[in-house]
């Protein structure tokens, strides 16, 4: 396994980060605890959950991967100094988490305090932010005149900024978090957490967690270029685009238990004609090669240039294994070559 480190902290993280939204729902706490102690074994040490999950998301299932996790730990609590923890507070958007509040100093705080019982632990090493306050191009948002920036008020969204700011000084100060992190913002994001961090010597975001995958590599090159120059963690989230890259929802297919048999909050927005015939050309060309489409993609996104830790997740063992192994080797420059062909046949298919 190689190790890395997460942008300007100074963690050392695994190239590949377990993701966990899974368990609560599709998964029990039998199934976390096998993937947990298999990951370690693997040399896995870097763990992503947050409060929202289990996902999709709903009120029932909301802290359940936590709740798991936290099982998990005080069963092995020798194990805690060996993984980097990282949770997320929920943005606004869901009444039943603190009645549809934004993030503040206050909910942070807050929410910090519940993700701790909840995970059975006295601190987390990466604090993010699950989204901004404000509509970020993300899941399905990134077409033209999808947000109106020209209607954006900057001004009061960098105070919310510093006041966010303030509530994770706090938190480090008190020793319950280490170090905090973005997901799904973008460049503009990025830039004003680290001016306003500079300006009143407040933490400095280390990390931002979006989604990139074949099918969606909207963040190269400006945020990723971003990120380098800036000793901000890259984290691809979703590297399989829900699964859809192992060819799974080929020709209608809906396998049973599968993700997509369960109700998404935005919806299946990628699924679209253009996706899928992207996805045929990656299955073919991955035969081709003797590979599974799976580690095809995944082999893909820990190439890209930028990359920190890509976030894997699996609903079985069998999935799990296979996305591990598709970390051992690189794939060649013919099979990059080709792929960078494909790109250019299936440019942002949904």
């Amino acid at each position: 396994m190689k190790y890395v480190r997460l942008g300007s902290s100074s963690l050392e993280v695994s190239r590949i980060c377990l993701g966990s939204m899974t368990w609560g729902l599709q998964n029990n706490q039998q199934d976390a605890n096998e993937q947990l102690d298999y990951a370690q074994t693997q040399g896995i040490n870097f763990l992503d959950t947050a409060e929202l999950y289990a996902v999709p998301p709903s009120e029932d299932t909301y802290g359940k991967t936590e709740t798991i996790i936290g099982n998990w730990l005080k069963a092995n609590p020798s194990r805690r100094k060996e993984i980097v923890l990282a949770s997320k507070i929920a943005g606004p958007g869901l009444s039943y988490i603190r009645d549809n509040s934004e993030i503040n100093s206050k909910t942070i705080v807050e929410a910090v305090e519940a993700s701790l019982k909840r995970l059975q632990t006295d601190y987390i090493d990466l604090y993010q932010l699950h989204w901004p306050n404000y509509t970020s191009p993300h899941f399905g948002k990134h077409w033209p005149n999808n947000v109106h920036y020209t209607s954006f008020n900057a001004e009061q969204q960098t105070e919310k900024m510093l006041d966010i700011l303030q509530g994770l000084s706090h938190c480090m100060a008190a020793g319950k978090i280490r170090h905090c992190g973005l997901s799904n913002d973008t460049p503009w994001g990025i830039n004003q957490y680290l001016r306003l961090s500079e300006q009143h010597n407040l933490p400095r975001m280390v990390s931002i967690q979006n989604e990139f995958s074949l099918l969606h590599t909207k963040d190269w090159p400006y945020l990723i270029e971003n990120c380098v120059h800036e000793d901000i963690a890259y984290l691809p989230w979703s590297p399989l685009a829900t699964g859809l890259l192992t060819g799974k929802y080929l020709n209608g297919n809906i396998p049973k238990g599968s993700r997509w048999t369960f109700m998404q909050r935005n919806g299946l927005f990628r699924d679209t004609p253009n996706t899928h015939k992207a996805v045929q050309a990656f299955v073919d060309l991955a035969k081709q090669h003797n590979l599974t489409p799976a580690s095809l993609a995944l082999g893909w996104v820990d190439q890209v240039n930028g990359v920190t830790s890509t976030i894997i997740g699996a609903t079985s063992m069998k999935q799990l294994k296979e996305n591990i192994h598709a970390f051992k080797a690189p794939l060649s420059e013919e099979i990059i070559k080709d792929i960078g062909e494909i790109l250019q046949q299936h440019p942002s298919p949904f």
